[in-house]
């Protein structure tokens, strides 16, 4: 399918200070969709996936979380604690709130690539009467890959606070960044994403380094990689997964993943599937960590026919 990165109407959003940049596209009144992208991403990446659910019936909207495309990029001092899940989980509840719930009356469909399906997993958990279903693909975490080491000690946690935030202070991500988006090595990273060859692209080229080629780009990642490395362990998606499969009535959960995916290795995704069997599983053979983008007609009738059958299932509860 070919794409257009400048789907949608464009608008911006003041929450908590910070302007967010978010996209609409499709009927009002129709079954509210949110769109969420993944790492160094933004809305733009669902060129190919936007139109196909609009003309499905539903309102789709896309977010640019804060650090992202052309939402504001918060420094680790204008962020405070950084940036991790949990604020960007809070950002888009909000989003929910204020902007989606306004112009359409309804639970919002969340699906998101990689750090978006975290994203989506987290904000489903600490607001599910929001959120109608979720699809993550894939669903990122480090926290997924091994034995999370809980520290109860006030001293270590300080220590291990001072070792991170110090670490982070020192390395130069003003001379790093640079270096990968304005060389070749952007699109190698880029390539890695994917299977099919993307070199070409220069459409997505840009989806990625436009943000990231940005003067505020590098205190915002360097908030990032705090934030994310500080988060307590009930934002770990091992424990919000857990979190999710004790709620009653829990919201529909699809994940898809790439086999081909060099990023978050298959396995991981074989591992949620055989732990938690009631998540519901689906592979593309041939994708890597980006199947929305790189088989996007795959993956918008898997998804359609998915909550299509979903939503059947809860019209015959009613």
């Amino acid at each position: 399918m070919q794409g257009n990165s400048s789907w949608g109407e464009f608008h911006l959003w003041n929450w908590r200070g910070f302007r967010c940049h978010w996209r609409v596209l499709g009927t009002s009144n129709k079954r509210p969709m949110l769109l969420l992208h993944g790492f160094g991403a933004s809305s733009a990446h669902w060129r190919k996936n936007a139109v196909f659910f609009a003309n499905c019936g539903y309102r789709v909207f896309a977010l640019d979380l804060i650090g992202f495309g052309k939402s504001d990029q918060p420094s680790i001092q204008k962020s405070l604690k950084g940036l991790d899940n949990e604020i960007w989980g809070m950002q888009v509840c909000a989003f929910l709130r204020e902007i989606v719930q306004t112009d359409v009356n309804g639970k919002a469909v969340l699906i998101g690539n990689s750090l978006g399906g975290l994203v989506a997993l987290t904000a489903n958990v600490r607001e599910p009467e929001s959120v109608a279903a979720v699809v993550a693909a894939p669903l990122p975490d480090p926290a997924l890959m091994g034995n999370q080491i809980e520290i109860r000690s006030q001293l270590l946690r300080f220590l291990k606070e001072k070792i991170i935030r110090i670490f982070f202070f020192l390395l130069p991500i003003e001379l790093i960044l640079p270096l990968i988006t304005r060389t070749f090595l952007i699109k190698k990273a880029l390539q890695a994403a994917y299977v099919c060859k993307v070199g070409h692209d220069k459409e997505l080229l840009s989806i990625v380094t436009d943000s990231a080629q940005r003067s505020s780009a590098a205190g915002s990642l360097r908030a990032m990689c705090v934030g994310m490395s500080l988060r307590s362990n009930s934002s770990t998606a091992p424990e919000l997964i857990r979190d999710l499969e004790k709620m009653s009535g829990r919201t529909p959960f699809l994940l898809i993943w790439g086999r081909q995916d060099r990023f978050v290795p298959f396995n991981v995704g074989n591992y949620i599937r055989k732990k938690h069997p009631w998540i519901n599983f689906s592979v593309m053979e041939t994708t890597g960590h980006c199947p929305h983008d790189e088989a996007s007609d795959s993956f918008n009738e898997i998804v359609s026919r998915w909550l299509d059958l979903n939503f059947k299932k809860q019209e015959k509860t009613l």
